[in-house]
């Protein structure tokens, strides 16, 4: 099957395409043929740093969205010629920008009916990252005040939808370029970072979720009310001083990585397909283009996320 590897850490050039051997589900798993892979800012670290994958060769990727080739032993859960979509365990699971792919059944959901594989290979890892951090760590409830920053990112955007399907006042953190589109996915109030200093314009915040980190973590703590929490998502908040810093303001701080999870993308699918939630797509360019859709990414430019076709 046709791959994009790498044999050593780097830019964008490090990147190849190769032949590897197509993989077989081993019990409880499936093999996807992959119809697009999403793009994460976790891919081109991983692909500079190593990341939590050490040294290469490895096959980059997370976000998958494709059919069902063939299922392993025991699995109930999907059958062949099923459309579905899910985030590879993160972060050992990678090896989306390949054609096909192996992984626990319940890593994937159905796909949502109402977007295409480049629209479903959008969501995974972002759309669970939002979900995670504002349903499962923060608990976000009806009439919260909720701040997120970077609000028009892949992470960000998501994460306006969700709190706003779940009731809440949603504030967030962009470019005034950006506040149009924030202002189409809900937002109710928008701070143009570049002008404005957030710490001093929201107030009374239940939940924070920060997808910057350095010193958008410190600075966060001044907008939460007592009892409030802040979701870093750059595991800024592993600062034991930090962590002192919100007890003593009588909030909670927490720090996570994203996780497999079949009910949530189950959550997420019928929030496409009720019409509550849907992904940006900032481009879309063929499994060959992976380069350049790093270096794009890497930019810092998008609105939304970036997808490779491979399919």
């Amino acid at each position: 099957m046709r791959a994009i590897s790498q044999d050593a850490l780097g830019g964008p050039e490090v990147l190849k395409s190769v032949e590897l051997d197509r993989p077989e589900p081993r019990p409880t798993e499936v093999l996807v043929r992959v119809h697009a892979a999403g793009v994460n800012p976790a891919d081109w670290k991983t692909r500079a740093s190593g990341g939590h994958l050490g040294s290469p060769p490895f096959v980059l990727g997370w976000d998958v969205s494709g059919v069902v080739e063939a299922v392993g032993l025991g699995t109930t859960i999907h059958k062949p010629g099923d459309e579905v979509f899910g985030m590879l365990p993160y972060p050992f699971g990678n090896g989306a920008y390949a054609e096909y792919v192996t992984a626990p059944a319940r890593t994937f959901a159905r796909k949502p009916a109402a977007v295409d594989h480049t629209g479903a290979a959008a969501i995974p890892l972002a759309g669970l990252t939002a979900w995670q951090a504002l349903v499962d760590t923060a608990g976000t409830r009806s009439g919260d005040r909720v701040l997120v920053h970077a609000a028009a990112g892949g992470v960000g955007h998501f994460a306006v939808q969700i709190a706003k399907a779940r009731g809440a006042y949603v504030i967030g953190t962009a470019g005034a370029a950006k506040h149009e589109f924030l202002r189409g996915l809900g937002a109710d109030e928008l701070i143009d970072y570049r002008s404005e200093d957030f710490a001093e314009v929201a107030r009374d915040v239940d939940v924070v979720v920060d997808t910057i980190g350095g010193e958008y973590g410190p600075r966060s703590l001044r907008t939460l009310r007592r009892g409030g929490v802040i979701v870093s998502l750059t595991l800024t908040l592993l600062d034991p001083g930090l962590h002192a810093a919100a007890a003593e303001r009588g909030v909670r701080s927490e720090a996570m990585l994203v996780e497999p999870d079949h009910a949530a993308l189950r959550a997420l699918a019928a929030l496409v397909d009720a019409g509550r939630l849907r992904p940006e797509i900032a481009a879309v360019m063929p499994l060959a283009d992976v380069a350049k859709a790093h270096e794009l990414g890497e930019s810092g430019r998008t609105t939304g996320k970036i997808v490779l076709t491979v399919a």
